[in-house]
């Protein structure tokens, strides 16, 4: 395990974690700069732990740390009143658990995708934002930033930037209704609609949304379908280009532009729109590629509009934790006032 820098040990510290339906990830951080140590990352399977206190206990107990100063967690779902119930994990997460059974005065759960927004100024400094067309994004420019994220679900949020200040916007628009946009996309739709009743973007923009494009797919094309997974999808979009998944991931790619050029119309996001989420990542070159762009500028009136927003993917793997800890460190700030 890499060794953690010796003053974690002996002086306060900030934890934070982000949490997934699938897994967890836990880092420190120093709360006077909010910057996770990497050398501290550790990713667990949420379902190897009864619930989020057991996982960062052991994380803590593996590190040979003593209670955290603060805490901060980004959870995929919507926080209420300090508190989420992490259906895919069957966690129940409360502030008032977290402090109680960490021994801190200080915790805070945020939606994941507040703390995506909160990391853009990190990330851009980093360099770890991947244009995807349109012209050069600037995170020093005043205005509104979208971000669009297929994983287990499909995230929707943004961050507005006013006078060097960034405030999240939180949303739960990948739960907004589908439309298509073409023939087979309103097949695809009617397919859909018979098994769910409404159908949301969720429904195709996501691990398990793939797998309902992947149906429909080969019952409009009249092909057997088999149990793939979205990995082997994407994995034979990415090794296999003239294959039916590679088909099917084209087809998500185009409507994920879709769906992220509405998004950029609805929030007035004329700064960027940020693609993130853990899908996208393992078949980079292929979405480069794709009619992703293409159809998120293809807005009838409005396409001089959306050709010029920039369009970047979030390609760092700890976003989630670098934003978790911007938060923490500007709490910690605040808090000094």
């Amino acid at each position: 395990m890499p060794q953690l820098r010796s003053e974690y040990v002996s002086s306060l510290y900030g934890l934070v974690a982000d949490i997934g339906g699938t897994h967890v990830r836990f880092a420190i951080v120093d709360p006077k700069t909010g910057v996770p140590d990497i050398a501290s990352l550790k990713i667990y399977t949420t379902k190897d732990h009864s619930d989020i206190t057991a996982a960062a206990r052991v994380y803590l107990s593996q590190h040979g740390l003593a209670s955290p100063c603060a805490v901060v967690f980004a959870v995929a779902g919507p926080v209420t009143d300090g508190e989420i119930k992490l259906t895919n994990a069957g966690w129940h997460i409360r502030e008032s658990d977290l402090r109680n059974n960490l021994k801190t005065h200080n915790a805070h759960l945020v939606n994941d995708f507040e703390a995506l927004a909160m990391a853009v100024p990190a990330l851009a400094k980093k360099d770890s934002l991947k244009p995807l067309g349109g012209p050069v994004f600037d995170a020093t420019k005043d205005g509104i930033i979208a971000i669009v994220g297929p994983g287990t679900g499909l995230g929707v949020g943004g961050a507005v930037r006013k006078d060097s200040q960034f405030i999240a916007l939180v949303t739960e628009g990948g739960h907004a209704a589908f439309a298509p946009s073409d023939g087979v996309e309103i097949q695809v739709l009617e397919f859909l609609a018979k098994r769910f009743g409404r159908v949301s973007n969720e429904r195709i923009l996501s691990g398990p949304g793939m797998s309902n494009l992947y149906s429909a797919l080969c019952v409009i094309e009249g092909r057997i379908a088999t149990d793939t997974t979205p990995e082997a999808i994407t994995k034979a979009a990415r090794e296999k280009l003239d294959s039916f998944e590679a088909k099917v991931f084209a087809r998500f790619c185009a409507i994920l532009g879709a769906v992220a050029g509405d998004v950029a119309l609805t929030m007035g996001a004329r700064n960027g729109v940020l693609i993130g989420g853990g899908i996208l990542p393992d078949a980079v070159e292929v979405f480069v590629k794709s009619e992703f762009r293409a159809r998120f500028e293809a807005k009838a009136r409005f396409t001089d509009y959306m050709k010029a927003i920039p369009t970047l993917l979030i390609a760092d793997p700890h976003a989630g934790l670098i934003g978790a800890g911007a938060i923490l460190a500007r709490n910690a700030h605040q808090g000094d006032q």
